[in-house]
């Protein structure tokens, strides 16, 4: 239930974030679920192996390049839903920031704990 949850927040919120971002685009609320189920996948198969990959180079930059993979994460999911449409490298990086952000902030609120 709380995948779920989690699962329709992080919809909300980027749904929400494409009415102020305009670099990041969809075409319905649905294409946002779909996006937060891609985007959970993704998480969980491909990150790992990216962050395995550049460990030199996140160490080096104290950890802030793994904004830049979640920025290719969110990049990815574009590329497989074609509902949503992110018009650049940057736009990716910003929306994955306060994505990221907002949904910790909302995800802390409605926790069951």
């Amino acid at each position: 239930m709380n995948l779920i949850i989690r699962l329709f927040i992080t919809a909300i919120v980027a749904f929400l974030l494409t009415k102020i971002l305009p670099g990041v685009h969809f075409d319905s609320f649905s294409s946002a679920v779909i996006f937060a189920i891609v985007m959970g996948i993704l998480n969980l198969v491909v990150k790992p192996i990216l962050s395995l990959f550049s460990l030199p180079l996140t160490i080096i930059t104290l950890g802030f390049f793994s904004l830049v993979i979640n920025a290719v994460i969110i990049l990815i999911a574009d590329y497989f839903i074609d509902s949503m449409h992110v018009d650049g490298f940057w736009w990716a990086f910003i929306f994955g920031i306060v994505l990221s952000v907002i949904t910790s902030l909302a995800n802390s609120i409605f926790s069951e704990d």
